[in-house]
């Protein structure tokens, strides 16, 4: 099957003043605000960068998904947004609904309207996002690099970008190894207790909607 034109995505950090990375938001919107405050963000300086997953579980998916027309966020798809887009594309409502999708059907029908809209725009979301900050490479995606060297538009398993969860395992299980041709490589969809680096692997999905925190790094 032929890769989406779209799959990867470059960026160019000397556009920036400071870019920040930040793990699952599933909704929390309140929280994100609080906390770009608290790093002093600046929406005409600085560039946020999100591992996918913005919307499904918290209070304020719409407000999340509406984020993604700002200037000062970009975003790799997440499978929540995968989710949603697959249950737009073929009404098939109940894989999307029982991960946290409900939020959907339950909106007022001109807010539901403004959503699909907003989800139709996720088409546009890469799956894996270069980014290039002074001297080092960096590649975000949302749960997985599914290969050992990372090569930009290097053809690979777009399902398991989004669902795998097998290397992860193998670090917390005192195992794995790095990836090779980039510097850093930053992931969410796995909730944990604490980020959890190892080797060059970040993984910074911290559950905020469960109770946890909600993780911003400082990449530049």
């Amino acid at each position: 099957m032929k890769q989406p034109e779209n799959s990867y995505q470059m960026i160019d950090g000397a556009h920036w003043r400071h870019i920040w990375v930040v793990g699952d938001i599933h909704g929390c919107f309140t929280l994100l605000m609080a906390k770009l405050r608290t790093c002093r963000f600046d929406p005409w300086q600085d560039l946020l960068i999100s591992v996918g997953d913005l919307i499904d579980r918290g209070p304020d998916s719409l407000r999340c998904l509406q984020l993604l027309r700002k200037r000062w966020i970009v975003a790799v798809r997440g499978n929540h947004e995968q989710m949603a887009l697959d249950a737009l594309r073929t009404s098939q409502w109940s894989l999307w609904t029982m991960n946290g999708g409900g939020w959907f059907s339950a909106l007022p029908e001109q807010k539901r309207h403004q959503a699909t809209l907003a989800l139709e725009y996720c088409q546009q979301l890469p799956w894996i996002l270069e980014l290039h900050c002074r001297e080092e490479t960096h590649v975000v995606a949302h749960a997985d690099y599914p290969q050992e060297v990372y090569q930009w538009q290097k053809p690979v398993n777009l399902q398991e970008v989004l669902w795998r969860r097998a290397r992860l395992n193998a670090h917390l299980a005192g195992g794995g190894s790095a990836i090779t041709g980039a510097d850093h490589f930053w992931f969410g969809h796995t909730p944990l207790r604490e980020r959890f680096d190892s080797a060059n692997l970040h993984y910074i999905d911290t559950g905020a909607v469960f109770g946890g925190e909600l993780t911003l790094v400082q990449l530049q």
